[in-house]
């Protein structure tokens, strides 16, 4: 497909050449979007807005050099996924659903180590479970994270996620399945490893 020739790639060139009003129907077209992704991987839900101002910053000022290799909407969502990081990373967030920053040799001393006994087993239920669902997302790309949330928590369709990512449907079909499949080995190791959750 010529995505460059399509009434959405006219509005992505008048954008470009600096029309005020192109860029606003962008961000009108794509906030809910934005913000949707945001909140699926930050969950903190007063950072949300601030993210995506800085997500709509960056689309303003990068959006001359796009070059029509992929879709606007893919090329947001990247920007967003990684604004998203960024952010998780400068405030060094532990223990959230989708925090990616841990190195391998953080990975393995977190699984390795033995818990503090702690009486307070309700309490922390939920950042021990979240820490759990860290560790085990830890063990997939970020590309195959970003499939698995996108379709197990936002509840998009595979034939959508075709369109948003540039991907056809067969290979993601494919990547979602060994993505569960690491998923499911990463849970099997985890639970037979001492102190596991």
């Amino acid at each position: 497909m010529d995505y460059e020739n399509t009434q959405e790639g006219t509005l992505v060139h008048r954008a470009q050449a600096g029309e005020e009003a192109a860029f606003r129907e962008i961000v009108e077209r794509y906030q809910t979007k934005v913000f949707s992704i945001i909140h699926g991987i930050v969950r903190q839900r007063n950072d949300v807005e601030d993210i995506a101002q800085q997500v709509f910053a960056k689309v303003y000022f990068s959006l001359r050099k796009f070059d029509f290799r992929s879709s606007l909407i893919t090329w947001v969502y990247k920007i967003t996924v990684n604004e998203c990081y960024d952010y998780l990373r400068k405030r060094k967030v532990r223990k959230l659903v989708y925090e990616s920053d841990l190195s391998e040799d953080e990975v393995r001393r977190t699984e390795n180590s033995e818990p503090a006994i702690d009486h307070r087993p309700l309490a922390d239920s939920n950042l021990a479970r979240q820490d759990y669902v860290t560790k085990l997302l830890s063990k997939v790309s970020e590309e195959e994270r970003t499939l698995l949330m996108l379709k197990e928590v936002e509840g998009h369709s595979v034939e959508e996620l075709a369109g948003m990512t540039g991907m056809n449907e067969n290979t993601i079909k494919v990547k979602l399945f060994r993505a569960r499949q690491k998923l499911l080995k990463a849970a099997q190791r985890l639970d037979r490893a001492p102190g596991a959750v």
